[in-house]
C-alpha cells in the first residue's frame, strides 16, 4: 500500500511524537532512535545513515548532538586498525534507547485511551479546501 493510500484510509488517529529537549537542542527523538537502532544493527554510522536514506554527515551530526546532550556518550567509534574500526552503542546508549522505546509504547497506550474522546467530534472525511 502506498503512503498516499495509507493517508487516505487512515481515518481518525492521534499522532504524538516525543522529543527529549535540552534547551533548544533535540537530545533525542524518533529519528535519533531510528539511527541508534540502525547503528546497533550495522556497526557503522555510514551504513546506518545509508540504511535510513541520510548522508554520513547528517548521521554524524545526529550522533554528535546526542553525545553532546547526555552526560555520557550514547555512541562510541573505533578508528581503523586491522579490524577496520566500527561503531557501537554504549551502555548509556542502549539504556536511553530502551527508555525511549518504553516512552513510545506508553504514549501509544495513552493516545488510544483518548482518541474516543475526539472521534465523535470529527467528520468522516475532511472537507476539501475552498479554492
Amino acid at each position: 500500500m502506498s503512503e498516499t493510500t495509507e493517508k487516505k484510509s487512515a481515518g481518525a488517529r492521534l499522532k504524538i511524537q516525543a522529543r527529549v529537549m535540552l534547551d533548544d537542542e533535540i537530545a533525542f527523538g524518533p529519528g535519533k532512535a531510528d539511527l541508534l537502532r540502525a547503528i546497533e544493527t550495522t556497526g557503522s554510522i555510514s551504513a546506518a545513515g545509508k540504511h535510513l536514506g541520510m548522508s554520513y554527515r547528517r548521521a554524524w551530526l545526529l550522533v554528535d548532538a546526542m553525545n553532546r546532550c547526555f552526560q555520557q556518550p550514547l555512541v562510541e567509534t573505533a578508528t581503523g586498525g586491522t579490524q577496520g574500526g566500527g561503531t557501537r552503542l554504549t551502555p548509556m546508549g542502549l539504556d536511553v534507547l530502551q527508555r525511549y522505546q518504553q516512552l513510545q509504547k506508553d504514549i501509544l497506550t495513552l493516545s488510544e485511551q483518548h482518541l474516543p474522546d475526539f472521534k465523535p467530534l470529527l467528520r468522516k472525511k475532511p472537507v476539501p479546501p475552498s479554492s
